[in-house]
């Protein structure tokens, strides 16, 4: 189905801003997604020089969903002193959540209910709840509708130790119910159609250790980051907890597979951690950003969503490239960066074979010729996910953030973010650093 989309005036981004990431259950264990949030809005609007009570509205991306913050992004614009006649709500799109809260932000400004919008997105891996056994669930029911003791005896007889074994709520939420893999296994599926091994795989999640080490050495990360108050620490956390300079070929070659143990080659080095962190924009309308001043870090030109095999879920980002070079009329050398998030290697060096391949064009796209070629050189220069890590409901407001910083450090002026998306679907946003005249 093609669906033509009506162009939207370009988003300005005034500013943006991420907490520094950790493996859950580590350093910011102890930290709730609200709190990385909060924390991040008020670093946010401080990037922007601007008060809590200039936003018109908060929305933020979120997956796991806190039990005790069902519209987090409402909970976190109240506790950041954003008044109580601001609207805010929270968007859930697996993966993309924090991109889906960028193009929401998008579409409420040209539609006139907002000017500025804080636009986000907050996980915190560590916090995804163990769930109750369904045996224990039932006989607990059971348990509050006794009348007599010899009923409780009887139940009590029926009591198993089994029951009170929890159900990881994580295992749970990374399985796809449609087609009943989870994320690992699908990325196996990627490494086996593809022809990937296990050497490429690590190459790349070396690499990509390598990139995010030496963008922290010349304080790439810094810029982008501000330092998050922890709870019971004397220090605050001031860098990403992942990326490791001296990772090495050997180590990454030492790791046992983690989903097909006997065949497979996806390990846990080059997959993407369980990750917890937050990051916002402050963004409105480009004229009216013009008009009143601002100097933006960059605007955002066009976004495509795109839908796919919920088995090869890690080949989204390609039917959203294809959709939105479709739609905007460019090719794919008219970007001068590329980001793909990292959920696993394998993933990202399948993309970008679908990508370079007259035969997938051909069979899944409708094309007459490949989409084209995304350097190495060009893609994710600052490291990825697999060396940050990759909170479900953050990264793909990370990925704007860091792509825009990224072109604006080389001095460049297109970037394309894309993600995959668990569940089968893709997203891929147009960034420029600058407005072309007329633009």
């Amino acid at each position: 189905m093609n669906t033509r989309i009506t162009p939207l005036p370009p988003l300005a981004i005034l500013a943006g801003v991420r907490t520094p990431f950790a493996k859950a259950f580590g350093a910011l264990a102890d930290v709730s997604a609200v709190e990385l949030g909060r924390q991040t809005v008020l670093a946010a609007l401080e990037r922007a020089n601007l008060q809590p009570d200039d936003i018109d509205e908060t929305i933020f991306g979120n997956v796991a969903g806190p039990a005790d913050a069902a519209n987090i992004s409402r909970v976190i614009a109240l506790k950041a002193g954003i008044p109580q006649d601001r609207i805010a709500h929270t968007v859930q799109r697996n993966c993309a959540s924090g991109m889906e809260s960028i193009i929401t932000a998008w579409k409420a400004i040209q539609t006139g209910r907002a000017n500025i919008v804080l636009a986000g997105g907050t996980e915190s891996m560590s916090n995804v709840p163990f769930l109750a056994d369904e045996r224990l669930k039932a006989w607990l029911i059971e348990l509050g509708q006794l009348k007599s003791t010899w009923a409780w005896m009887k139940l009590v007889a029926k009591f198993r130790p089994g029951f009170l074994r929890p159900v990881p709520g994580l295992q749970l939420g990374l399985t796809d119910p449609t087609c009943g893999l989870n994320m690992g296994e699908t990325a196996e599926i990627l490494a086996k159609e593809n022809s990937i091994s296990r050497a490429e795989q690590d190459q790349f999640a070396l690499e990509s250790h390598q990139r995010a080490s030496g963008a922290w050495t010349r304080c790439f990360y810094k810029g982008e980051t501000f330092p998050l108050v922890l709870p019971h620490a004397a220090e605050p956390l001031t860098k990403d907890v992942g990326p490791r300079a001296n990772q090495t070929s050997e180590a990454l070659a030492k790791l046992k597979p983690l989903f097909d143990k006997e065949h497979g080659t996806v390990t846990a080095g080059n997959s993407c951690p369980l990750t917890d962190g937050s990051a916002a924009l402050v963004v409105m309308d480009a004229a009216q950003a013009k008009a009143a001043g601002h100097k933006p870090l960059g605007y955002l030109r066009g976004y495509a969503i795109a839908g796919c095999d919920p088995k090869r879920m890690g080949l989204g980002p390609v039917f959203a490239i294809n959709k939105l070079l479709k739609q905007s009329g460019l090719a794919l050398n008219d970007f001068d960066l590329f980001e793909i998030n990292e959920a696993f290697a394998a993933q990202v060096l399948a993309c970008r074979s679908a990508i370079a391949s007259p035969r997938f064009a051909a069979e899944h796209l409708s094309r007459d010729s490949a989409i084209g070629e995304i350097p190495l050189e060009k893609l994710n220069v600052n490291g990825g996910a697999i060396a940050i890590g990759h909170p479900v409901g953050t990264s793909g407001t990370r990925l704007v953030l860091t792509l825009l910083r990224a072109l604006k450090e080389k001095g460049l002026h297109r970037g394309l973010a894309t993600m995959c998306i668990g569940g089968g679907q893709g997203y891929a946003t147009w960034v420029e650093t600058e407005l072309e005249a007329g633009g």
